[in-house]
């Protein structure tokens, strides 16, 4: 059908999207998973992290902007892990935390494992992790991340820019939820995909990144020189 058809961009679940891609001889625009994070800085406003972290995860939990890991910097594990862990159990939300983060509630939460940190959920589950600083929060992004959209909770311009540089995401935000990662939401009108790959279009998809187009040129005897 590539006589006829340009290009593909699947709407679906990985298993569709994967297949497409596998078998497809005609050029494919699409993402596998939105394994998205979140990485939570000591400067954070605590009330901004609050809500914003209750509505990337539980606005619409199914969706591929979902956050499904949130990074929380060691300095600020007890000014604002608790705070921000009790809230999302209070929304009805399921936290994997790692042994660090379960000392602050008496070992009474459910551990984390390797495998928590490579899931995208779609569904009312978070894994939590204590990271050194803002270095290794992206770190932990480039190993786990699918390239879809994360984001840094941050007071420090500093410190937001090296998030911002650093990931490879299509879609690096600072103080927002990442559920904004809509075509809609960016102004594209109705959203046909969402594209991780790393060339264009990338990010939200509508149909100007899907319009191609030609260079006419005309002259009259013009020559170059």
């Amino acid at each position: 059908m590539n006589k006829y058809i340009d290009v593909i961009v699947p709407r679906g679940g990985k298993g569709l999207v994967s297949k497409v891609q596998k078998f497809s001889n005609i050029h494919v625009i699409g993402h596998l998973e939105g394994l998205c994070h979140i990485f939570i800085d000591k400067s954070a406003d605590l009330n901004i992290a609050k809500k914003i972290i209750i509505n990337a995860k539980m606005r619409r939990t199914s969706i591929c902007g979902a956050v499904e890991t949130l990074l929380i910097d060691e300095k600020a594990l007890r000014t604002h892990a608790k705070e921000i862990i009790n809230s999302l159990i209070n929304s009805g939300c399921e936290v994997r935390v790692d042994s660090k983060i379960n000392k602050l509630f008496k070992n009474k939460l459910k551990l984390a494992r390797e495998k928590d940190w490579a899931t995208e959920y779609l569904d009312a589950v978070i894994s939590i992790k204590t990271v050194k600083n803002v270095n290794e929060g992206v770190s932990h992004i480039l190993k786990y991340g699918t390239m879809h959209t994360d984001g840094i909770i941050t007071k420090s311009s500093k410190n937001a820019q090296i998030f911002l540089n650093g990931v490879n995401s299509s879609i690096a935000m600072h103080n927002v939820s990442t559920q904004f990662a809509d075509g809609s939401e960016f102004g594209f009108g109705g959203e046909i995909g969402i594209s991780t790959n790393k060339l264009p279009p990338r990010g939200p998809v509508g149909i100007n990144q899907l319009t191609s187009y030609k260079y006419i040129v005309s002259g009259k005897g013009i020559i170059r020189p």
